[in-house]
């Protein structure tokens, strides 16, 4: 099983569309952000939980779910990339592979030296990217595939039907 740790205001701050949303509503940039990596782990198939420092939302700890992707805001005292460091200790085991999505250096090397695989806001991005090309691909091509009735009709007798929904025989 792959695990994907996302250090969430990192990525919101390294993503152009997502940097720009969080500066009119912090909020609406992480609910992008949910709902992308909604879409990544529909598509990848990896277990997805974004991690999100608390001194930007008061309160104690919290853990849900939004999408099947795992959310979780840490300790007020506690910052994502602890949090990131406890979960990537936690989930590591022989069937799981874990990676993290954060630019934060110190980070990525702390995580790497704990036998996880590093993934950069950039990478992800760029990953993301070509995931959203591939889903609008394939709903296009599913699109084109459907009939436009659900009974397949000649021309002839769709015409005929027609008519008949118009009232003209």
């Amino acid at each position: 099983m792959d695990v994907l740790l996302v250090d969430g205001y990192n990525i919101i701050g390294a993503w152009p569309d997502l940097r720009e949303l969080k500066i009119k509503d912090l909020s609406a940039a992480r609910d992008a952000l949910i709902q992308k990596m909604a879409e990544y782990q529909a598509y990848s198939g990896y277990r997805v939980i974004i991690v999100f420092d608390a001194h930007l939302v008061k309160g104690i700890e919290k853990k849900n779910k939004n999408h099947k992707v795992e959310i979780v805001f840490t300790r007020e005292s506690e910052t994502a990339d602890e949090r990131i460091e406890k979960l990537a200790k936690e989930l590591k085991n022989v069937k799981t592979q874990i990676h993290v999505a954060t630019s934060d250096f110190t980070e990525q090397w702390v995580i790497f030296g704990q036998g996880a695989l590093r993934k950069s806001a950039r990478e992800l991005y760029n990953e993301m990217s070509a995931v959203e090309k591939r889903i609008q691909s394939k709903v296009k091509t599913e699109h084109e595939k459907k009939p436009s009735s659900r009974i397949q009709l000649s021309e002839e007798l769709a015409e005929i039907f027609e008519k008949w929904r118009r009232g003209d025989r």
